[in-house]
């Protein structure tokens, strides 16, 4: 993932509201986001070089997602692959708090990385370049390849839409308006995290658009007060044009 948005406890009829965009090259392969087979109750797309996801949720409600932070200088080509710890989490029935700690043990060995994670009853982030791990409280969170709500150009956007969005709601058109947004950073606004000039210009906006590498889906999930989870991903091709649909719709804790 290179952008993940949450509203946590900030709506009144959606305590739950996540909206997020993978950023990969359009050469690796994977799965869209389905119920996974031999793994009861994980709703996630699959990675299908590696293993593992990016993002997912699970019938009882737990959810992850990760973004990886973005320094070419600290990529190491033989690392374990940051998905599964996304898997680990979805698997597992650590409390947030435990998660976040299991977490930072799994991926010392790791790439540099960030992820959000909830149990249901809480929501806590890990960032593994500073270790810093917390519980967060009622709030808007973004998260691309940095740390927490670094004021990137698209972070601070996608944030500042993302509060008008929720008004929307149970509509999501105005939330996928917002990870559909293709608009580039002007140059004097945009990090310097070791890439080339181009390179951040094309990473800068919501929406990626190039020739390899791009925005492959965008993903939209609800959590109501009644338990009710609602969860949609689209996928992109090279073009930016549609390239699928997946919806689902389940009660928290019900079986398959």
């Amino acid at each position: 993932m290179c952008l993940i948005l949450v509203a946590w406890r900030v709506h009144p009829n959606f305590p739950c509201v996540v909206a997020a965009n993978r950023d990969e090259f359009f050469g690796r392969p994977t799965a869209e986001a389905d119920w996974w087979p031999g793994r009861t109750g994980i709703l996630a797309g699959r990675d299908l070089q590696a293993g593992g996801t990016w993002l997912g949720v699970t019938r009882g409600g737990r959810f992850a997602a990760l973004t990886n932070y973005r320094d070419p200088a600290a990529i190491q080509a033989e690392a374990p692959s940051r998905g599964a710890l996304v898997t680990g989490f979805l698997e597992a029935d650590w409390p947030t708090a435990a998660g976040l700690m299991e977490i930072a043990r799994r991926g010392a060995g790791c790439n540099p990385f960030n992820i959000l994670c909830s149990d249901g009853a809480g929501l806590g982030v890990y960032e593994s370049t500073t270790g810093n791990m917390r519980i967060l409280g009622p709030g808007l969170y973004a998260l691309s390849n940095h740390l927490l709500d670094t004021p990137w150009p698209k972070v601070t956007q996608a944030k500042s839409r993302l509060a008008e969005a929720l008004n929307d709601l149970p509509k999501a058109a105005a939330m996928l308006d917002l990870l559909r947004d293709a608009e580039p950073a002007a140059d004097e606004e945009l990090p310097r995290t070791g890439v080339s000039l181009e390179m951040e210009r094309m990473l800068s906006s919501a929406f990626i658009h190039g020739e390899s590498y791009g925005t492959r889906c965008s993903t939209i999930m609800t959590c109501d007060v009644d338990g009710g989870v609602s969860f949609a991903e689209w996928s992109w091709d090279e073009d930016g044009a549609l390239a699928g649909m997946a919806r689902y719709h389940f009660q928290k804790g019900a079986g398959p």
